[in-house]
């Protein structure tokens, strides 16, 4: 068995889940997601805690036990909690500023740059220089943090561009004569 599908996902107080027939939906304080459920898995509730079983002895099944899993564990912190990816940009004239669900960049482009986040995720810039999504869905906020670097991602030789606030990079030494 799927060594992640093993684990049970804890289910902490104030998160309500419902289960459908194809569906499993999780309710929290900070909202409500839901994530169909594959039929090579058995999805049961013990206490506070969900259970995920595989429906056969497949690979497939072994695999998408260990997925839906992590899926909804996924969605249980997010609704209790909240997930977040700091980015910080590293450049001179490089700016940030976050106008509702619009981020502003200037990136050391002829223009600036205007990214609309997607429903679901909010942006902050407590800096010029940093920028903070926050969202609920864990893959919401990872994609829109990966499409703000990717307009200036790191360069290596000055390391001037949009990066991770965790994100190290190696600079190369430049070309000698």
């Amino acid at each position: 068995m799927s060594r992640v599908g093993k684990n049970p996902v804890n289910i902490p107080s104030g998160v309500e889940i419902s289960m459908g027939n194809e569906e499993i939906t999780v309710q929290g304080p900070l909202g409500v997601l839901s994530q169909p459920i594959s039929k090579l898995v058995n999805v049961r509730r013990d206490g506070d805690m969900l259970l995920f079983e595989r429906a056969d002895d497949s690979a497939s099944a072994n695999a998408m036990s260990g997925t839906l899993r992590a899926l909804v564990n996924n969605m249980v912190i997010g609704v209790s909690s909240g997930f977040e990816k700091k980015l910080t940009l590293v450049g001179v004239g490089y700016r940030a500023q976050a106008q509702g669900d619009k981020l502003n960049l200037s990136l050391g482009f002829s223009h600036p740059v205007v990214h609309q986040m997607p429903q679901g995720v909010k942006v902050e810039t407590p800096q010029q220089t940093e920028v903070v999504i926050k969202g609920i869905d864990k893959q919401l906020v990872g994609q829109a943090a990966a499409e703000v670097r990717r307009y200036r991602p790191p360069e290596p030789y000055k390391g001037k561009g949009v990066r991770y606030a965790d994100e190290r990079v190696a600079l190369k030494e430049t070309k000698k004569k």
